[in-house]
């Protein structure tokens, strides 16, 4: 199966929330003063967008053991060195915090442009690691000596791509096709929030499948062996089922089980517009166990 986390809404809401909470302390309204100095986190604490993916992964594992018989998880216990990939050079006391892991560069850009070529859009075809902002402008002794090195100045191209771009910038080579011109300068200063993400939880995570099952870790070259030796295609169903250490596999179907998570819904029973006006009625949904009672109960009490 595949998983599709809401974390990116969690945060957008938090961040909605915030801003709305700043807002009326800074009206003349009665408000609670900001707090800053009692406040401290507990040991192992994670972001609630973070924090999501593993609840939710725990219960999803806690629904399959129900109806097949597990012994042990495989985990593919990754971890991506971004500081190492956004300077390649980097080394000794440049690495103040952080942990060493030498993730690879190329491993990277396949997953973030999508193991295609950035320009054509060809799959199944050799890539090659193309600088976005060529060599021969950058240059080893200039201003920003590692400009042409960061990831964020790195994608794939394939071999015919790279021969025609040469020594070009990009607004030359694709000042026919601005659209595509676009999405590649937006889509290269993306940040590396999804490997900072696995770095964050991939510890927790194994901790808590421990306390259901026999947790076994793997990497992600064995992996990568596994599905290649196979002779598999590249998706994420695939490679969880090439986690570990495994001789044959027999894929007895071609579409996994997709998974959205929706989260439980809200209580609020007006949707505002931007300025705050209501514009329609929201109907209660239903909501189980303690929230939905709280809530009941804290009804009856304003009736009363």
């Amino acid at each position: 199966m595949e998983l599709e986390h809401r974390g990116g809404l969690i945060k957008k809401k938090l961040e909605s929330r915030g801003a709305v909470r700043r807002g009326r302390r800074n009206r003349n309204t009665r408000y609670r003063k900001p707090r800053f100095l009692n406040r401290k986190r507990p040991e192992g604490w994670l972001p609630p967008s973070l924090e999501h993916r593993i609840l939710t992964i725990q219960t999803w594992v806690k629904r399959l053991i129900k109806f097949c018989p597990v012994n042990e998880i495989w985990v593919e216990r990754v971890k991506f060195d971004t500081q190492k990939m956004q300077n390649p050079e980097i080394s000794g006391i440049q690495y103040q915090q952080g942990e060493l892991a030498g993730y690879e560069v190329r491993e990277y850009l396949l997953e973030k442009w999508g193991r295609e070529c950035t320009y054509c859009g060809k799959q199944s075809v050799p890539l090659q690691i193309e600088h976005i902002h060529p060599r021969s402008l950058g240059g080893s002794d200039s201003a920003l000596p590692t400009l042409r090195e960061r990831v964020s100045n790195l994608c794939l191209a394939c071999e015919k791509c790279n021969q025609r771009k040469g020594n070009k910038p990009i607004e030359d080579f694709l000042k026919k096709k601005p659209s595509l011109l676009q999405k590649i300068k937006s889509k290269a200063k993306q940040p590396l929030k999804d490997a900072t993400a696995v770095n964050a939880t991939r510890n927790k995570l194994v901790k808590v499948l421990q306390l259901i099952k026999v947790v076994v870790t793997g990497t992600g070259a064995q992996t990568k062996y596994n599905r290649t030796r196979l002779e598999l295609p590249k998706q994420h169903w695939i490679d969880a089922a090439c986690v570990g250490d495994i001789e044959t596999l027999v894929l007895r179907t071609s579409q996994p089980l997709l998974v959205t998570c929706k989260g439980p819904g809200g209580r609020q029973k007006a949707a505002l517009n931007k300025y705050g006006y209501p514009i329609r009625h929201n109907p209660l949904k239903p909501i189980k166990g303690a929230c939905y009672w709280g809530h009941s109960q804290a009804s009856k009490t304003r009736n009363r």
